[in-house]
């Protein structure tokens, strides 16, 4: 049923699905039965893993609609992969309250800027290799430490660099790859150590919940894109900030 929701969502709204995932697993598996101390790690390092499966198919649908800029999404993969990279090794640092409540602050943001319908305006040319590679660190950092593909960042970033508003958004989906693919290699490796850890996990990869979401937000995702000609996303998006603000603030009180 996650996976449902994650995949609608997606598709109508265009948004990440770990915003959705994370305080979703985060209420759901301690239902089930789940009971340990790094069950935020799980929640996230989770969220990547289903990120990194259910991404290229949207990659090849903005490819194929020319809206990936592949030389910006080639100089920002080494930043983001670092980012993302340090990003896992700083949540095994780090107690599940502690990355509880930096998620919840980084979704009250996200919602804020998606009731106000906050857009960067272009100001500035293509950066040049350094700065796109510091600006891929800090992406990938945030996107790791909050279980996202990067595309509530990743896009804005774009957009101030005077990139069309469709080639960021498509090159931001080409840039999900690598924070997901390498965020939840970092989360299963840096967990392969750690107590108190469920069955059925390698790491912070917890293999249920995985593959019951991709199992159907793939199938999903297709659904929500049709649906846009026919629900007003606008509107929608801004009652998805509004749960999202309760969410998130759900999340501050526990």
């Amino acid at each position: 049923m996650l996976g449902c929701v994650a995949g609608l969502l997606a598709g109508l709204l265009g948004v990440g699905g770990g915003l959705v995932i994370v305080p979703a697993l985060v209420f759901l598996l301690p239902l089930q039965g789940i009971d340990t101390p790094k069950l935020m790690q799980i929640a996230l390092g989770t969220s990547l893993a289903t990120i990194s499966a259910t991404s290229i198919s949207s990659i090849w649908a903005h490819h194929r609609q020319h809206n990936v800029k592949w030389r910006q999404f080639i100089t920002l993969t080494p930043g983001l992969i670092l980012g993302v990279m340090a990003g896992s090794w700083i949540a095994d640092q780090v107690n599940s309250d502690s990355l509880q409540i930096g998620f919840s602050i980084f979704v009250i943001v996200v919602a804020i800027q998606m009731l106000l319908d906050i857009k960067p305006s272009g100001q500035r040319h293509t950066p040049k290799l350094l700065n796109s590679s510091i600006a891929g660190s800090t992406i990938g950092l945030v996107s790791s430490l909050v279980g996202i593909g990067g595309g509530t960042l990743t896009t804005p970033y774009l957009l101030w660099h005077n990139t069309p508003i469709r080639q960021a958004i498509g090159t931001s989906a080409a840039c999900g790859l690598p924070i997901a693919l390498f965020g939840s290699l970092g989360y299963a490796f840096v967990g392969l150590d750690a107590n108190q850890l469920p069955a059925y996990t390698t790491g912070y990869i917890y293999w249920p919940a995985l593959l019951g979401i991709i199992s159907t937000s793939i199938l999903f995702a297709p659904l929500g894109a049709k649906l846009t000609g026919i629900i007003s996303s606008s509107v929608l998006k801004k009652i998805f900030a509004v749960v999202l603000m309760v969410v998130a603030i759900r999340l501050l009180v526990n």
